[in-house]
């Protein structure tokens, strides 16, 4: 009998490493010849365009790179904007400097601007991105015509200790263990995949079916995680670390979005920001958590609304 035993232990462990060995293909895939890199004084920065128009930064949030930038955003490219999604310090393609602050950060992105000739851009930025793109703002108000946020994530509490800090080195350092958990524990586990999201369980549940599937793939492009665990570290520091911005030397004209039941506290945040620098507007949807799940259109029509006075 443990012969056979083991022999059926061996074949199910085989088919699990051929299902992860084409679920990984699959995402190297998706990314593969999408995107380029340039060279900056803080080192290798990659980015990815698309659409024709005015030019828009998009810049993505944790567990991200360029790939989830386009994607949050990719809608602007059928109403005359030109996209471009740079991977923040430590995701995918791009370098992880020893001083990968967001100001620093923030001067990347004017390098990239310079690199393709761009004056002057909107700027989204999307939950963790929010601090460079608060201080690229600040530090960079000749290259910022407009500033967007979409659920602009908060700092910790001062003293708040970090443990998701363990958690990326180990669980999300993994390719093997994040795609084993979205496999095992997320589909079984609606509170997890709330937690992890942001957003509460019966908004998801009653979500559209074409919902349902973006907010999946927002797990599922994880994958590879160990080009984007720097990055995490990063945020999960940057949040820690966070000391007050000088928003009320932010010219630009500025749109905070989020919803109110947002579990990463971002609605709060939104209604900061827009309260503090000189020429802020903030939309609060009573549901839609972090993903501003059911929210889609909503969001999209309020962009397009401030876009269309800024451009």
């Amino acid at each position: 009998m443990l012969p056979i035993a083991l022999a059926v232990v061996a074949a199910a462990g085989m088919g699990v490493f051929l299902l992860f060995e084409r679920d990984m293909r699959r995402a190297r895939r998706r990314l593969a010849g999408r995107s380029q890199v340039i060279n900056t004084t803080f080192g290798a920065l990659e980015y990815a365009s698309a659409g024709d128009g005015e030019p828009v930064l998009a810049i993505h949030g944790a567990g991200g790179g360029f790939d989830q930038g386009l994607e949050m955003t990719g809608v602007l490219t059928s109403h005359g904007w030109r996209l471009i999604a740079p991977s923040r310090f430590g995701y995918l393609r791009s370098s992880n400097p020893a001083t990968a602050t967001p100001a620093v950060q923030a001067d990347a992105y004017a390098e990239l601007l310079h690199s393709i000739a761009v004056r002057k851009a909107v700027v989204v930025g999307i939950s963790a991105a929010a601090w460079s793109a608060l201080q690229f703002a600040i530090r960079h108000p000749d290259l910022c015509r407009a500033l967007v946020l979409l659920v602009p994530a908060a700092p910790l509490p001062k003293g708040t200790a970090i443990h998701g800090g363990l958690i990326t080195r180990i669980i999300f350092a993994s390719d093997f263990a994040t795609w084993l958990a979205l496999k095992l524990v997320l589909p079984s586990s609606g509170r997890m995949r709330a937690l992890m999201l942001g957003t509460p369980t019966d908004v998801l549940s009653a979500a559209s079916a074409r919902e349902k599937l973006r907010v999946r793939d927002i797990l599922v492009h994880l994958l590879p995680i160990r080009v984007r665990s720097a990055g995490m570290q990063i945020d999960i520091y940057s949040a820690a670390e966070a000391k007050p911005y000088t928003l009320d030397k932010i010219t630009c004209p500025v749109l905070a979005i989020s919803a109110q039941d947002d579990a990463f506290g971002t609605a709060a945040r939104a209604k900061e920001i827009a309260a503090i620098v000189p020429n802020g507007t903030n939309v609060i949807f009573p549901s839609g958590g972090h993903t501003l799940t059911g929210r889609q259109t909503e969001v999209l029509r309020d962009v397009l609304s401030f876009l269309s006075t800024n451009r």
